[in-house]
């Protein structure tokens, strides 16, 4: 009889399959315009335009100061826009959780698809620089529903179940980053002349549609997770300024009533988190360009190089992730970032495509154990009332992570080249691991 409870307890909730499939679909449209980023941008340096020109110079002025060599300037000037995106997702992912911890997770869930919506359909028409950064920008403010699907995860889930949930959250980026990456490579080759027209209008619509559907898919089958008697009584107004100061998340001051001790393991698990994120998506964003200048890839091999990553990350968080018992999270992480430190070596100094490969899969490996097992580990602490806040602010922490890694990482990766950029994170990516292990979490 026991064993039945315990199998029974074990089983997920029915809408952590409803989040995880919205995910999916809401990441296939995101991932698709990666391998198409290099070009867009030559698209746009040819059309010109004040915004795109204003950019280029001033990337060119620093690239003949620094005495640079030109083929370098792309990674620059992809970097500030990645940094962009993540920045406005900075500001508004934990706006976002604390509305969703007052008014419930639906209405929120809701209001970002329709903010993703419009992104894409901004890309759509974009037939100028100023526009698709607008398009982009639209787009980082919105993109909190993951935000807010690692808090529907958390309502819906206990110490059983909490790593199992969050997997799926991994895998889900896993199936986006194998299918999108492909599909927008499929497009950049599907007998399109990039050198003339909106040749962008087709992947773009397709994205605008997924997002659309998304939305559709969560009003019918997504019920509320946070019900009206465990949410917060208002939204406190007074702790907007918490929203946004980097020295607030960093303490966790939005979670208000968390105990002591558990708010100091919490203050550890933000540090840890950003410190990893700040690093990984350094790799993350100048992984293409890397592949670009040094292997000369065109988008359908950058597509193959992601769909590789993807289908790895998916195996590891499906059949490894998905099964770790309550407590062994830590654990996991560190063999995660002990991984994934000699991986930005072996990428980093490179020459032949199987090494460059082999150091992929040990980065497939370490990306997918690290950041399910930390947000497992975050998930487990405050009220029902608070996870909207506590979930919100370490993805902020993360978004802020993303907002200056790849800018930080590119502007190295500018000056001193690809492989002194990515050791230089290796040996940072010590500290994150370093401070876990030495935690008593």
């Amino acid at each position: 009889m026991a064993s039945k409870k315990e199998t029974a307890r074990s089983q997920l909730n029915p809408m952590a399959w409803v989040m995880f499939a919205s995910l999916v679909i809401d990441l296939i449209g995101f991932t698709i315009i990666l391998p198409l980023m290099p070009k867009l941008l030559d698209h746009y340096s040819l059309s010109g335009g004040a915004s795109i020109s204003f950019l280029e110079s001033t990337v060119k002025t620093l690239q003949q100061t620094l005495n640079i060599p030109e083929k370098f300037n792309s990674v620059m000037t992809g970097g500030v826009l990645g940094s962009l995106f993540s920045f406005l997702q900075f500001l508004a992912s934990p706006l976002a959780g604390c509305l969703s911890d007052t008014y419930g997770r639906k209405p929120a869930l809701l209001v970002s698809m329709v903010g993703i919506a419009a992104s894409y359909a901004l890309w759509v028409v974009s037939d100028n620089f100023a526009l698709f950064v607008l398009a982009r920008a639209v787009g980082g403010i919105s993109k909190a529903n993951v935000s807010l699907a690692t808090a529907v995860m958390a309502d819906i889930t206990d110490s059983l179940t909490r790593a199992k949930a969050m997997a799926l959250v991994g895998v889900a980026f896993a199936i986006g980053f194998i299918i999108g990456p492909v599909t927008g490579a499929a497009f950049s080759v599907w007998g399109v002349d990039s050198s003339t027209g909106n040749w962008w209008f087709w992947p773009a619509m397709f994205s605008l549609t997924l997002a659309v559907l998304n939305f559709g898919f969560l009003s019918v089958f997504f019920t509320e997770s946070l019900h009206k008697e465990k949410r917060a009584k208002s939204l406190q107004l007074s702790q907007t300024w918490n929203l946004v100061n980097p020295v607030s998340l960093f303490k966790f001051q939005l979670a208000d009533g968390i105990a002591k001790k558990d708010l100091e393991k919490l203050k550890v698990l933000g540090r840890v988190y950003f410190l990893f994120l700040f690093l990984f998506s350094g790799l993350e964003y100048t992984l293409t360009f890397l592949t670009h200048l040094r292997f000369d890839y065109n988008a359908a091999q950058q597509g193959k190089m992601l769909l590789f990553i993807g289908l790895l990350m998916a195996f590891f968080q499906g059949g490894l992730v998905r099964r770790v018992k309550p407590g062994k999270e830590k654990m996991l992480a560190l063999v995660g970032l002990g991984v994934i430190i000699p991986s930005f070596v072996i990428v980093g100094l490179s020459n032949s495509a199987a090494a460059l490969y082999f150091g992929l899969g040990l980065y497939s490996l370490g990306s997918a154990i690290v950041i399910p097992c930390l947000t497992a580990m975050t998930a487990a602490y405050g009220r029902a009332d608070q996870k909207g806040a506590v979930i919100g602010t370490l993805r902020s922490l993360g978004a802020l992570a993303r907002a200056f890694g790849p800018l930080v990482s590119s502007f190295v990766f500018f000056v001193f080249g690809a492989g002194p950029c990515y050791c230089i994170g290796a040996v940072g990516l010590i500290l994150p691991f370093v401070l876990l292990r030495q935690s008593p979490l």
